[in-house]
């Protein structure tokens, strides 16, 4: 099958979204489709895979609590064009197909099967009310639709009543459930470990994990925060200056990890925890924590709590509360038993996220989608 993948997010920048076309492309390569990325870049061209069309013009624009770097190049219109009449892809996959701007032009030019995916989640969503009328045409494009989560599908759905078939984002889970996977030595030291994962944006939560940390740490001295994801140094000032003030020790910023050794990281603490305070349709995080076999400490927010079963793979808290999400640490660090428990529960429940699954429900989707158009086309 011959398969556009159509971002509308910087490509090579991390993020759920475009981590989730790198890996479908990783999967249908590999079982033998054909598979080209349509997506905006800020990476030169030769630092881009060979199947890649890049579209440059990046802007940064506020979305759900982050920054989305999407492009509003002029020369995507005649460039989609002429990509799709050269290519005559059997499926056009567009994630977050109402996003601007190459979304919508691929929309609007293909004239072959369309899929959409949709990934947000949010409580409402001012871009869908006021598009409405304009979007709802693009919307009528899709032959199929997808929502990676229930919470993902309630928010679209609201706007554009339809048929959605419910397919999750996916996680590498062999690369962390393996056996082999050892710590991180500087970190393997007997101390115990709590393992933050994310970028600096106020929906992440950090700021209240820090302030809870103080509290764990009255009661395990030894406790260590380990913190690390796509975040530059300046973003950190201010929490280190907080950490100054109070002399607190043992909180470690690593930052951006490489993707060989985020299982390491992952295997490296005792509780993992994600403090967010909303804006998530899903927590990989979560999964790729619970594939390690680690116990997660999380906020009770709509997008965690159909990932996390509370008392089972790990504790859920309320957010922006950091007495709660303190208790919760202090109750995990203080129980190797329940940690374990919890561990192995969320790597069994982490198995049916992994790509190898994934991938084969999108395709079967694919399958079932085309064989619906070309019904209607038979008998219209």
């Amino acid at each position: 099958m011959k398969i556009a993948l159509v971002s509308p997010y910087d490509y090579p920048y991390p993020g759920g979204v475009t981590e989730h076309i790198y890996h479908l492309n990783q999967e249908f390569t590999r079982r033998g489709h054909q598979v080209k990325i349509i997506a905006p870049s800020s990476t030169d061209r030769d630092e881009l895979e060979d199947n890649v069309y890049k579209f440059g013009g990046i802007v940064s624009l506020p979305v759900s609590g982050s920054w989305a770097r999407i492009s509003v190049s002029l020369r995507a219109y005649p460039s989609v064009k002429r990509i799709l009449k050269q290519e005559q892809f059997e499926v056009i996959h567009l994630h977050e197909p109402l996003m601007p701007v190459l979304p919508l032009v691929v929309l609007r030019h293909s004239k072959t099967v369309n899929v959409g995916t949709f990934h947000a989640y949010r409580p409402s969503h001012p871009g869908y009310l006021y598009g409405k009328p304009l979007l709802r045409r693009f919307v009528n494009r899709l032959n199929g639709r997808i929502a990676v989560s229930l919470v993902a599908l309630e928010l679209v759905s609201r706007y554009f009543p339809g048929n959605y078939t419910v397919i999750p984002n996916g996680i590498d889970y062999d690369s962390f459930a393996a056996p082999a996977v050892r710590p991180m030595s500087q970190f393997d030291d007997g101390k115990l470990n709590i393992l933050f994962m994310g970028r600096m944006e106020k929906r992440k939560g950090f700021r209240y994990l820090l302030r809870a940390f103080p509290y764990v740490k009255q009661e395990f001295p030894q406790a260590r925060l380990i913190v690390a994801g796509a975040y530059q140094s300046h973003e950190v000032v201010s929490f280190q200056r907080y950490l100054h003030q109070l002399r607190l020790g043992d909180v470690e910023f690593v930052g951006r990890i490489s993707e060989e050794d985020k299982p390491r990281y992952y295997r490296t603490c005792h509780v993992f925890c994600a403090p967010s305070t909303g804006f998530e349709s899903q927590g990989i995080v979560l999964l790729e924590a619970m594939a390690s076999g680690k116990p997660v400490v999380a906020t009770d927010i709509p997008g965690y709590r159909h990932v996390i079963a509370h008392g089972r793979e790990g504790l859920l808290v309320p957010p922006q509360d950091e007495r709660a999400l303190a208790a919760a640490l202090v109750h995990l660090l203080a129980d190797r038993e329940l940690r374990e428990r919890m561990g192995r529960q969320g790597q069994v429940k982490a198995q049916a996220y992994s790509w190898d699954k994934v991938a084969a429900k999108i395709l079967d989707f694919y399958q079932e989608t085309r064989e619906k158009k070309l019904g209607a086309t038979k008998n219209p």
